[in-house]
């Protein structure tokens, strides 16, 4: 089965993690790629090792009223970019939105999937969690399903590589501005807040009023290490496992006695978790590692993309991560 698929914002670095993951997809056939300043440009110029059968793909200019016949659309477009424009792509062409603007939105199923995976299955619009999320929510899942922590003290730690701000970055995120320097951004405030905050009520039934959430951009491309500090009576043991039995059967989520590494998960989409935990203290430290443009990006999309065609959840995500 063949099925016709497109990419808009194909020259980001989301967009072009999608490019890679839909090249070697056995059901995708990657038949439309569209950008801004890349518009014109052969796949090949922007992509010099892309696969040959799509080297000569020239990249358009995005206009949904031109699309041509397409199964299914990936869009990888800043926050504020996409949600008018993704209004007028037709019913009969699925999307997965890989930027933020239909996260929690009405019409739209939030793609968390490996915690809501029925809940995906056959729909045709589908907003994909923002990275941080993906890295956060994955550890918190089973411990606030399982009661185990309290939902309105939450303490959120995280470490970034520098291809989250995006290929259209500003200065602030350049070689010399990142090199040997760690960063706190976004305090208080944090695009990704909401979401965060949404999906732990969604989970426990209570409020998250007292969540924070602290990123840290630091020098290396690609991961995100979340370190999260909760209060709970629960061991360790307790912590683990609850998060094996919440993830037995999922493919990607991998549940480890030791601290996660950023390096475990690069290139692939695979989230890995682990805790630990002091009941004397009333203390829980969970973890959770991703890479943020695979899980945190276009391998959950993939991954998406395969629930809402009916493919297997696996389909395209299979390879084993980058080492070293």
């Amino acid at each position: 089965m063949s099925i016709r698929v497109g990419i808009v914002g194909i020259s980001g670095f989301g967009g072009g993690e999608a490019l890679r993951l839909i090249a070697s997809h056995p059901s995708f056939e990657l038949v439309y790629a569209a950008g801004e300043s890349s518009a014109g440009s052969r796949l090949v110029d922007r992509f010099p090792g892309v696969p040959a059968k799509l080297a000569e793909l020239v990249i358009e200019k995005w206009d949904p009223a031109a699309l041509p016949k397409l199964d299914l659309l990936f869009a990888s477009l800043p926050t504020g970019a996409s949600a008018e424009a993704l209004a007028r792509v037709p019913r009969h062409v699925k999307i997965v939105d890989i930027g933020g603007d239909h996260r929690y939105v009405d019409g739209w199923a939030y793609g968390l999937a490996d915690i809501w995976p029925a809940e995906i299955e056959g729909q045709s619009r589908v907003a994909d969690p923002g990275c941080f999320p993906a890295a956060t929510l994955t550890a918190l899942a089973p411990l606030l399903a399982d009661r185990l922590i309290e939902p309105g003290n939450i303490v959120i730690d995280v470490k970034t590589g520098i291809s989250g701000a995006g290929r259209g970055g500003d200065s602030k995120f350049g070689y010399a501005e990142s090199n040997e320097n760690l960063v706190p951004y976004g305090l208080l405030r944090h695009t990704h807040m909401p979401e965060i905050a949404k999906t732990i009520e969604r989970l426990s039934g209570g409020s998250a009023a007292g969540l924070v959430f602290t990123p840290h951009l630091v020098p290396m491309t690609r991961g995100i290490l979340a370190t999260i500090y909760c209060r709970g009576r629960a061991t360790t043991q307790q912590c683990l496992d609850a998060a094996r039995r919440f993830y037995a059967g999922r493919s990607f989520v991998r549940v480890t006695d030791r601290p996660p590494q950023t390096k475990w998960a690069t290139g692939s989409n695979l989230a890995f978790v682990s805790y630990a935990a002091d009941p004397e203290r009333n203390l829980v430290i969970a973890l959770g590692v991703v890479d943020n443009l695979g899980k945190g990006a276009a391998g959950q999309a993939v991954q998406n993309a395969n629930l809402i065609c009916g493919l297997p959840e696996t389909a395209g995500l299979d390879g084993a991560p980058v080492w070293p």
